[in-house]
């Protein structure tokens, strides 16, 4: 049995994106900023749960000259959640937090150093509800270059940043079956390996529904 999967029947990934071109596809799947009552569920995860911990990530889409770049950590090996995965900086909702925005600025600012003054939050994609029981919204931030970041040492053992275009591009997008989890969930899963990096699970699974957006013609 082969252990990945490539989507052949993706849509052709659109061409560099603009600022404004991005801000176009998110308005068009309505997927500004504001309330996430409408989202749905990435079709990676399992059914959405209303007892789950509210939480939230950012997706940080960094403007390079080149191009847009998406801003990832990895986690330490030691944390009990997610040690050594692949993430988006972000976590669960706290009382003082406003909204999935102020959640997600937060937990960047602890966990990266960034600062939000660099951060132009611009939109969402849809809740996704993991396996350990965390409804996440991926808050969509543009990020504004040159920055400074101040890793927390006990959550975060480097940053790297991903070309946009990657994400976009359908001959990336890989699926995990069962049998070959990592965790040994009974459920697929998406993944998009990048050079040494193992994207895969929920972080995957937003990049999946970030690239459904994006790829809006």
């Amino acid at each position: 049995m082969e252990q990945w999967r490539v989507f052949p029947d993706r849509q052709p990934r659109p061409g560099r994106l603009s600022r404004e071109g991005i801000l176009e596809r998110l308005a068009k799947a309505k997927r500004g900023l504001g309330p996430a009552a409408d989202a749905g569920v990435c079709e990676a995860g399992p059914a959405r749960s209303s007892s789950g911990t509210p939480a939230a990530v950012l997706i940080p889409l960094v403007d390079r000259p080149d191009g847009f770049t998406v801003l990832m950590t990895r986690r330490t090996e030691h944390l009990h959640h997610h040690g050594g995965q692949i993430c988006f900086p972000g976590g669960r909702t706290e009382a003082g937090d406003a909204d999935a925005v102020a959640t997600a600025l937060r937990e960047t600012a602890e966990e990266i150093g960034l600062d939000a003054d660099r951060i132009e939050p611009i939109g969402h994609l849809d809740d996704y509800t993991t396996i350990t029981g965390f409804i996440v919204t991926p808050v969509i931030a543009v990020v504004r270059p040159p920055f400074e970041l101040t890793l927390d040492p006990h959550e975060v053992a480097y940053v790297f940043e991903v070309p946009l275009d990657f994400v976009l591009d359908p001959a990336n997008h890989q699926q995990l079956p069962p049998a070959a989890h990592p965790m040994k969930q009974p459920r697929a899963t998406f993944a998009m390996p990048y050079g040494d990096h193992f994207i895969w699970g929920a972080t995957a699974g937003m990049l999946m529904n970030l690239y459904r957006v994006l790829a809006l013609q």
